[in-house]
C-alpha cells in the first residue's frame, strides 16, 4: 500500500507566523504533529510519503504515486481541504481524512470516503482491520477516550526537520476547565490524560539524536491540567535538560492559576519552559461569568500575568471582544489591560462559535448563527448575532488592533514586559538567532519605513543598557511585531 499524507495549507493568521519566517530562513512555523503519529500507527511494510503543504507544493504526480490519500485538519485549513479532496477525487484516488475539522463538523464531508473521527489511537485501527478485510464504512467514531501512555513514537523521519522554526510534542490531552467557546472538552474531555515521564523522555531523546536543538512546542491543550501528574513529568525533564546544557527551549498552553502555584512555576523555568500562552480573555468579569471562565475570575489577572513574567516565562495572551456581556467601553478596557499587562504577543479576536462548543449550541438554540466560522478568530469575522450592534462591534475592534499593534503602542508594552521579565538562566544563541538578529537590523532598523524603525532602535538600545540579560527577548519581541503589523496592513 503507498499512503501519501497530507497536511492542507495554513492561511496567513496570528498562529502561522508567516511573517517572522523570512528572519530565520524558515518554511513554516509548526510541524505537522498528528500526522506523523498517525503515521506510527500504519503498518511498517506500508510505503509511506508526507508533503505538508506549509512547506512544499503538492504536486499530481504525488497524489498519482498513491494508493490512497490521508489528511488531518484544524478550522482553519479547510479551504485547503477541499483543494485536496477535488484534486485527489479527479484523479481516481480514495480519501481518509481525520482530525477536529471533521470531528466537530462530519456532516459537512459526507462527499469523502472515510471518516476517522475522534481520537486516532481508538478509530484508527478499527479503520486498518477494516481495509485489511475490504469491509470499509464510511466514518469511524468512539466517544473512548484513549490511554496515550499507548501512543506510538511520532514517525520524525517523515518530515524535513529543518524547514521548521519549531518541534513539537504532547504531554497530555483534556483540560478540566469547560470554557463555552472551546471545543476542547468535546474533542479531549474534561479529566486529563497524560503520557508516563518513561514516555516524554524517550520522545526527547529522539529529537535530541536527530539533532534538533531550540524551539520545542509542548502542545497540550492545558499542560497544568493535572498539578501532580505535571510535576512528577519536570522533576524527570530537570536533570535531562541540565545533562545536555538545555538543548531545548520550551513553551506551551496553560491556564492562569498557573500563577498560585509557585513550585509549579520554579519546576517549568527549571526544565527549560521560558514562556506560555494563557487564555486571558478579557477584564470584563461578567464576560468570564458568561463564558464559564471561572478560574480568571478567582485571581486578578494583572498581577498573575505579572508574577509569570517576575518568575522567568513571557505570557502570550489570549482575548476576546464580542462576548454578550461585553460593556460599550470594552474597547478602551482591553486596550488598557493588554497595555499594562506587558502581553506582548497577544491575540485579540472577535468571538467565533465553534461547532461542537456549548457556545454553538445556545447560539443555534437562540436562532442567532449566521454562517460557519473561519477557524482563524483574529480575521474579523462574525458567525453570529451579536448583542452589541455588529458594525459598532466590528469597528471597535478593528480599533483595538490598530492601537496595540501600532509601533509606538507596541514597542511600548515590550519595554513594560522586559521591565518585569526575569529570565531565569543565560539565553541560549545559536546561529538561528543570530541571523535573526542581524537581518532585524536590515528589516526593522534600516528598510522599516515611518517611525517603527526608531521605536526598534529605542527598543534595542534601552534594552542592551538596562535589560541585557533579556536582549534576545527584545530582539524576537520586535520581529513578532513585523509579523502582526504585516497581519493588520493586511486586514485594513
Amino acid at each position: 500500500m503507498k499512503a501519501l499524507l497530507v497536511s492542507p495549507f495554513i492561511p496567513d493568521t496570528f498562529w502561522s507566523f508567516k511573517h517572522i519566517l523570512k528572519f530565520i530562513r524558515k518554511k513554516a512555523a509548526h510541524i505537522p504533529l498528528g500526522l506523523i503519529t498517525v503515521g506510527a500507527m500504519l503498518p511498517r511494510e506500508w510505503d509511506i510519503r508526507l508533503v505538508d503543504m506549509n512547506v512544499e507544493t503538492l504536486t499530481d504526480d504525488m497524489i498519482k504515486w498513491s494508493d490512497m490519500v490521508f489528511m488531518s485538519a484544524m478550522v482553519v485549513q479547510k479551504q485547503s481541504v477541499m483543494e485536496i479532496v477535488n484534486r485527489s477525487r479527479n484523479l481516481g484516488k480514495k480519501i481518509v481524512a481525520g482530525g477536529p475539522l471533521f470531528t466537530s463538523a462530519a456532516e459537512d464531508y459526507s462527499d469523502i470516503d472515510h471518516l476517522v473521527l475522534n481520537e486516532a489511537e481508538i478509530t484508527f485501527p478499527l479503520f486498518l482491520s477494516d481495509l485489511a478485510t475490504g469491509n470499509l464504512k464510511h466514518i469511524y467514531s468512539s466517544g473512548v477516550k484513549p490511554d496515550i501512555t499507548r501512543t506510538p513514537l511520532p514517525r520524525w523521519d517523515l518530515i524535513n526537520m529543518n524547514y521548521y522554526a519549531s518541534m513539537s510534542i504532547q504531554y497530555s490531552r483534556g483540560c478540566p476547565f469547560d470554557c463555552e467557546f472551546c471545543d476542547i472538552v468535546n474533542l479531549n474531555g474534561r479529566r486529563p490524560r497524560v503520557k508516563s515521564n518513561e514516555q516524554m523522555i524517550a520522545e526527547l531523546e529522539i529529537l535530541y539524536k536527530f539533532g534538533w536543538r531550540g524551539r520545542l512546542f509542548i502542545v497540550d491543550d492545558n499542560f497544568i491540567g493535572n498539578r501532580v501528574k505535571v510535576k512528577s513529568f519536570l522533576r524527570v525533564l530537570i536533570p535531562w535538560q541540565q545533562a545536555r546544557d538545555y538543548p531545548f527551549s520550551l513553551y506551551t498552553e496553560a491556564s492562569v492559576n498557573l500563577a498560585q502555584d509557585e513550585e509549579l512555576m520554579q519546576l517549568m523555568t527549571s526544565g527549560g519552559f521560558d514562556s506560555v500562552f494563557l487564555g486571558l480573555e478579557t477584564p470584563e468579569e461578567e464576560c468570564l461569568a458568561e463564558c464559564g471562565k471561572h478560574q480568571n475570575l478567582s485571581i486578578n489577572l494583572l498581577e498573575a500575568v505579572k508574577t509569570i513574567q517576575r518568575n522567568g516565562m513571557e505570557v502570550m495572551g489570549g482575548f476576546i471582544i464580542g462576548f454578550d456581556n461585553d460593556p460599550p467601553n470594552i474597547f478602551e478596557r482591553q486596550i488598557k489591560f493588554i497595555q499594562n499587562s506587558g502581553v506582548v504577543k497577544a491575540m485579540i479576536g472577535l468571538l467565533n462559535a465553534i461547532p461542537g462548543t456549548r457556545l454553538y449550541q445556545r447560539l443555534q438554540e437562540e436562532g442567532r448563527l449566521l454562517q460557519d466560522c473561519t477557524g482563524d478568530n483574529c480575521d474579523g469575522s462574525l458567525n453570529f448575532v451579536p448583542r452589541m450592534d455588529a458594525q459598532t462591534l466590528r469597528d471597535g475592534y478593528q480599533a483595538v488592533l490598530n492601537n496595540l499593534y501600532s509601533p509606538k503602542q507596541y514597542y511600548d508594552r515590550v519595554l513594560e514586559f522586559l521591565k518585569d521579565y526575569k529570565p531565569v538562566r543565560r539565553r541560549r544563541v545559536d546561529r538561528l538567532e543570530i541571523t535573526a538578529f542581524f537581518r532585524s537590523i536590515l528589516y526593522l532598523g534600516i528598510l522599516d519605513k515611518g517611525k517603527s524603525k526608531i521605536y526598534y532602535w529605542k527598543l534595542l538600545i534601552t534594552a542592551f543598557l538596562f535589560h541585557r540579560e533579556s536582549f534576545g527577548e527584545a530582539v524576537s519581541s520586535a520581529i513578532f511585531g513585523y509579523h502582526f503589523r504585516k497581519l493588520l496592513s493586511k486586514g485594513n
